[in-house]
């Protein structure tokens, strides 16, 4: 395995799939990463040299945030939301969809589980 920035990249795949095994990165960025460096990105991880390692890691340190200074970053973006009470902030602190999506039928990963009711009593005809 390959260490970069404290997450172990698997050395069975690709240079552009191993690079999104870190949080923040996605297949782009790791495409432009690895053409920023000047490796192919259909070379395997287990192909890399130690020089193309170290340059891998001193672009990701000085370029980009990620893992924990992200993942702080985007709480603290959120809590500021909460705390000036815009809509967006007020649709987090209810735990409902904050995007314009309808909420009538769908949006069951954000709400949680059905919660029932009790039955209402059937009036007899």
């Amino acid at each position: 395995m390959v260490l970069i920035s404290g997450i172990d990249i698997p050395i069975t795949k690709r240079g552009v799939i191993g690079l999104t095994y870190i949080y923040g990165i996605n297949k782009s960025l790791s495409e432009q990463i690895l053409s920023y460096i000047g490796i192919d990105k259909n070379i395997k991880v287990k192909n890399w040299s130690d020089k193309d390692i170290i340059n891998i890691r001193k672009y990701i340190s000085d370029n980009l945030k990620i893992e924990g200074e992200l993942k702080s970053e985007i709480k603290l973006s959120i809590k500021r939301l909460m705390d000036i009470g815009c809509y967006r902030g007020i649709r987090h602190r209810k735990k409902l969809p904050l995007r314009g999506q309808k909420t009538k039928n769908n949006c069951r990963t954000r709400k949680g589980k059905k919660k029932t009711i009790a039955n209402k009593k059937r009036s007899i005809k």
